[in-house]
């Protein structure tokens, strides 16, 4: 018989319970007690859905209270120097993750420490923190969450398979510590290996009869050295006897030749068959005769309905070459990236039900995965009613006219070659700029957002509501606006922005304002930490309804003579952080946003902005995992930026954003966007980002961030000083920008005004530094 598996569930839980949990702990309205008693009924719940549904392995281990790779980092001592002073376990975890400040007291020591690095997991819009290393750095086994998770399941009578981030991965994904010398984070692996065969053993004695060990590096294009290390750990822990069965799991594209690292000294290998169907072909012939090969058929990142007949065909192949007994059923991924249920999609289902019948969460999607094993283990006709309803399903979404829009995909043909890139090269384009904007020496500028507050969450949801009259909300929004330009005015901040209190998602918002979006009530999604999001759907082909920005921005900029910035999200992003139709080429529907956007640029620059911020955060997420996939994705998503952009004159500034992306490797590609002013994420990334902009002798504007805005923590003015020091090692000065990470929308007000008055503090320094010189 096969087996219906999961990797992993949405551990924020159904209405984000989670995130509610920690955050009250955070804000100490909540004890660590009631944190563990919450935490424990939302897992409870998780392990009883899926056993209900049918499952045969249901994962535990995988619940995180932040990130899963910090959750291990801890587990196994790498704890860097700066946070053993904290003795509270808990509080040095959450420390590590997003930072903590605290002042002294009568009876504690004044605490003052950054969060760690952050980085994208991978090609999703998911945050991991970077584990950092010692090169002598001693390893020991403390708290080890999937024993306690997995003796919790066990208490409330659920068998599970724990779950573990792979050694190899968790060392090939960290790095060298702060102020350390580069080394080989895989020399430690003879050091870490040991303390997993320990937890193994001791997963094995509380009665875990499988364990699932998470190693998605198997899809990156590896070194010699790295499958060498590959097969080094995966022999050891097969050698070692555990008395378990080991199951690595890849996933998010091909595993390819990596797979032979694994070949003999693993159980079962599960690999992504949404991501690469093809790949069952060529892995089938190399799975060893005593292995089980798991497949995954579900798709865990988007939240589109199961090909049952097409997952079916492909699980009966694998069985055919292996046997029932050696396949399981399995999503693609953990499902911790899809949101829960379609259940909580009233709206939906009432105004668009044939939209509704298109879509499946992970609830959904682990009743999918029941359906296929059943159909394998019991025939096709045990589930024909599942079956037939899909099968109906899927062709009206093929066929249906709401996702076709014949004039859209008209344009889309007809883009003209000058259309795809700004009229003058930038020098050009410089010199009437700075003749317009009269901007200092090192401008000051925020991201975009400021504090979404209590009172502009409230005031949005009474207005969705009805609550609130059109002209009440417009009137509390223009309020707020002018509020954040007072302020902007006040610091000193030199190119300002409305502060976007009408917007509650920089995707979300302007989804509302396209044809070919529909949005969800209750589809959110982790992003990092307690950070959630709730990504809009693109179902059908998107062009503007009409002007987006227009009025909030020219109300904006009627209230200050300072530049004002039209605040717009790109179109690469725009998909990304959507959940994302998978039923046309993405080149073609990045490309219907593009024109979509630059009809709003166009629309900007002839209401008199003279600065237009179009984000993509997302581009170098979308990247391909594979080289091999990445010179057709950087031609078409740098195309599209330049598409939305290159409507306008030379004296109107192009700003984009990027953040918590590895640059270096698609550099080039970043250049040719050929934005005016770029500015970046910095301040946890060791000044690694801004070596290629000098080395590459970038010639446009850049403002690399002053400070993190993902943690509460206020840097000092001689803490901005140092690294606004060290940024002029690498940007000449007259391309230098001072500005935060990213937006300023989690955090609160205290803190963002005692920031940006530092961030000021500095610029002015440097300025009369300058002119002194």
């Amino acid at each position: 018989m096969v087996v219906a598996t999961n990797l992993g569930f949405p551990y924020v839980g159904a209405k984000r319970e989670l995130k509610k949990l920690v955050e009250s702990y955070w804000s100490g309205k909540t004890t660590e007690a009631d944190l563990k008693q919450g935490v424990l009924g939302i897992q409870t719940a998780h392990w009883k859905l899926q056993q209900e549904q049918g499952l045969q392995h249901i994962p535990s281990g995988e619940y995180t209270l932040y990130d899963r790779v910090l959750d291990t980092a801890q587990q196994f001592g790498a704890i860097p120097a700066r946070y053993q002073h904290i003795k509270d376990p808990l509080q040095q975890y959450f420390a590590m993750g997003r930072g903590l400040q605290k002042p002294a007291t009568e009876t504690t020591e004044k605490v003052d420490v950054p969060a760690m690095e952050m980085k994208k997991w991978f090609d999703t819009n998911y945050h991991f923190i970077v584990p950092e290393f010692e090169a002598d750095q001693q390893f020991s086994l403390q708290n080890p969450r999937a024993v306690e998770q997995f003796k919790a399941a066990k208490a409330a009578g659920i068998h599970t398979r724990p779950v573990l981030v792979g050694p190899v991965s968790f060392l090939y994904l960290g790095k060298p510590a702060k102020g350390a010398e580069p080394f080989d984070t895989l020399s430690l692996l003879p050091k870490v290996l040991p303390l997993y065969i320990e937890l193994i053993k001791e997963l094995v004695a509380a009665g875990a009869d499988w364990v699932q060990i998470d190693e998605p590096i198997l899809i990156f294009d590896l070194d010699a050295n790295v499958k060498l290390a590959l097969e080094k750990a995966y022999k050891t822990l097969k050698a070692a006897a555990t008395g378990a069965k080991v199951l690595v799991a890849a996933y998010f594209g091909r595993v390819e030749n990596n797979i032979y690292a694994l070949k003999d000294h693993v159980d079962a290998l599960h690999i992504d068959l949404v991501r690469a169907p093809e790949e069952l072909d060529t892995i089938l012939p190399l799975i060893g005769e005593n292995q089980v090969l798991s497949l995954g058929l579900v798709d865990g990142r988007n939240i589109w309905i199961n090909n049952l007949a097409n997952s079916i065909a492909l699980a009966q192949k694998a069985v055919a070459a292996l046997g029932s007994d050696r396949v399981f059923i399995a999503p693609s991924c953990s499902l911790a990236h899809s949101p829960y249920s379609t259940s909580f999609e009233k709206k939906i289902q009432a105004a668009n039900p044939e939209l509704f019948s298109w879509l499946s969460f992970s609830v959904e999607k682990v009743a999918e995965i029941a359906t296929i094993a059943k159909a394998i283990n019991n025939g096709p006709e045990s589930v024909k009613d599942a079956l037939s309803a899909n099968a109906a399903a899927v062709e009206t979404r093929r066929t249906s006219p709401q996702t076709v829009n014949p004039e859209v995909r008209d344009r889309v043909a007809k883009i003209p070659a000058e259309a795809w890139k700004r009229a003058s090269p930038f020098p050009a384009r410089r010199d009437a700029q700075v003749k317009k904007l009269k901007l200092p020496l090192f401008p000051t500028t925020t991201i975009g957002s400021f504090p979404q507050t209590k009172e502009i969450r409230v005031a949005r949801q009474k207005h969705n509501k009805g609550e609130l009259s059109d002209a009440d909300y417009d009137a509390f929004i223009k309020a707020e606006m002018k509020k954040v330009v007072e302020f902007q005015e006040k610091v000193g901040l030199d190119v300002l922005v409305h502060g976007e209190p009408e917007r509650n998602d920089m995707v979300e918002h302007f989804g509302h304002l396209l044809h070919g979006y529909d949005f969800t009530e209750n589809g959110w999604v982790v992003s990092y930490g307690s950070r959630c999001v709730k990504p809009p759907v693109i179902f059908g082909d998107v062009s503007r309804r009409g002007p987006m920005t227009i009025d909030e921005i020219k109300y904006a900029q009627s209230l200050t003579s300072k530049p004002m910035k039209g605040m717009l999200t790109g179109p690469v992003t725009m998909m990304k952080w959507s959940f994302v139709r998978d039923d046309i080429p993405a080149k073609d529907l990045c490309a219907q946003v593009g024109l979509a956007l630059r009809d709003e640029v166009v629309d900007l620059e002839a209401a008199g902005i003279p600065c237009i911020q179009v984000d993509e955060p997302a581009i170098r997420e979308g990247l391909p995992i594979r080289r091999a996939d990445w010179d057709a994705y950087l031609e078409w998503s740098v195309a599209c930026f330049r598409l939305s952009t290159s409507g306008i004159r030379d004296d109107t500034q192009i700003h984009t954003h990027m953040c918590y992306s590895d640059f270096n490797d698609i550099f080039d590609a970043i250049a040719a966007l050929d934005a005016d002013v770029i500015t970046i994420e910095n301040s946890k990334s060791d000044e690694k980002l801004l070596k290629i902009f000098e080395s590459k002798q970038y010639t446009n504007e850049i403002g690399p961030g002053l400070y993190d805005i993902h943690s509460p923590r206020v840097p000092s003015v001689e803490e901005m000083k140092q690294r606004f020091s060290d940024m002029l090692k690498y940007i000449p000065e007259h391309l230098l920008w001072a500005n935060p990470d990213c937006g300023l929308k989690s955090r609160a007000w205290p803190e963002t005004e005692a920031a940006l008055v530092n961030l000021v503090e500095v610029a002015k320094y440097f300025r009369a530094q300058k002119a002194q010189a």
